[in-house]
């Protein structure tokens, strides 16, 4: 059985995370920082889901393993306004 943790936004990635994994949730710090997002109080949180890693971000952005393909998939929340859709015109 694996425990999972939690990690401030910024600080080290636990060392049992694969490489691809770890580069995935610097990728996503990155992006944050270079959009101005405010971060102060966010986490991320680690469980292990059938001995995966799945890691998941207060804002819902979560980062799923793949060891067939050593991959990782980011997947991140988007808020959207019914103003971003051209409507019918009747």
């Amino acid at each position: 059985m694996q425990l999972g943790t939690r990690w401030a936004v910024g600080e080290a990635a636990p060392s049992s995370l694969p490489e691809v994994v770890a580069y995935a949730v610097q990728t996503v710090e990155e992006e944050l920082v270079a959009t101005d997002v405010e971060t102060t109080g966010w986490s991320w949180t680690l469980t292990w889901l059938e001995g995966k890693p799945v890691v998941s971000l207060d804002d819902g952005t979560e980062i799923r393993y793949n060891p067939q393909e050593d991959s990782a998939t980011i997947t991140q929340q988007i808020e959207a306004d019914a103003s971003d859709y051209d409507e019918d015109e009747a």
